[in-house]
């Protein structure tokens, strides 16, 4: 069942996004060579609930930890560990919070020292098609037109879609009907409506699109080990335009002009 939220519904949901968005900006703080995955775990936790949130993550069917930290050939659902970041390296954090009784979700990739010009590239082409997408997310339009432009793109690039993992409702529950694949057809799928709140996000990888489930359960991995980047926003369906409501406003502050 699809909910649709009210006005109100969704303007709570902008502050559990904003806490989100400013959880990532605390993280681009801490990303670079020498950090551990489950030190940044530590430090988004601590963040969230200083602020008031719950890291939606933490126990989720049995999940362990606050944030999922998916590095270079790992594609999502990274467990946070003792690894130790290095230059070169890429890193997707994904994390949700709740807060006033509903979800936020969002992901960046961050890049860890100096990164080579092809994976960049990459990072830079899946950032693009995020917000292909979104400006797709509009009422009376449909979801396969938000999964064509996504593939689209990222396809003439040269670049392969994840087709087993895709981006979902949220609201109350950290995942509602209907899914959104990042592969389809246009004018095909769920008619999208004013008040359908979503999570867009494309898993592109370098090589080939296959991925491996690592025996954690958990982590997702490209079968030919080569790089996968990760974006995502929380988006209100609205009239016209798309309503963005989480943000990169604070990773990208932090950042500078090394953003994507």
């Amino acid at each position: 069942m699809i909910y649709l939220k009210t006005d109100e519904e969704i303007e709570l949901m902008r502050e559990s996004n904003l806490l989100l968005g400013q959880t990532l900006g605390e993280l681009a703080k801490w990303v670079a060579p020498g950090i551990s995955t489950l030190k940044l775990d530590s430090i988004a936790e601590e963040y969230i609930r200083d602020n008031g949130g719950i890291p939606s993550c933490l126990g989720y069917s049995g999940y362990p930890n606050s944030i999922c930290a998916s590095v270079n050939e790992q594609v999502v659902h990274g467990i946070p560990s003792g690894y130790v970041l290095k230059d070169g390296d890429i890193i997707s954090i994904d994390l949700c919070v709740l807060k006033n009784g509903f979800h936020g979700d969002s992901t960046y990739t961050f890049c860890v020292g100096e990164v080579s010009y092809d994976v960049r590239r990459l990072l830079k082409t899946t950032k693009e098609a995020l917000y292909l997408g979104i400006e797709q997310a509009v009422d009376g339009k449909r979801v396969g037109d938000i999964s064509n432009a996504i593939q689209s793109y990222c396809e003439k690039k040269g670049y392969s879609v994840v087709r087993e993992m895709c981006g979902h409702g949220i609201g109350k529950h950290m995942h509602e009907e209907p899914e959104v694949p990042n592969y389809g057809r246009r004018g095909c799928g769920p008619i999208l409506r004013s008040g359908m709140v979503i999570a867009i996000e494309p898993m592109i990888n370098m090589g080939s699109r296959n991925i491996v489930i690592e025996r954690d359960g958990w982590t997702t991995r490209t079968r030919d080990r080569k790089p996968s980047a990760h974006y995502e926003l929380s988006v209100a369906v609205r009239e016209g335009k798309a309503d963005i409501l989480s943000t990169f406003k604070y990773v990208e502050e932090v950042l500078g002009d090394r953003f994507i």
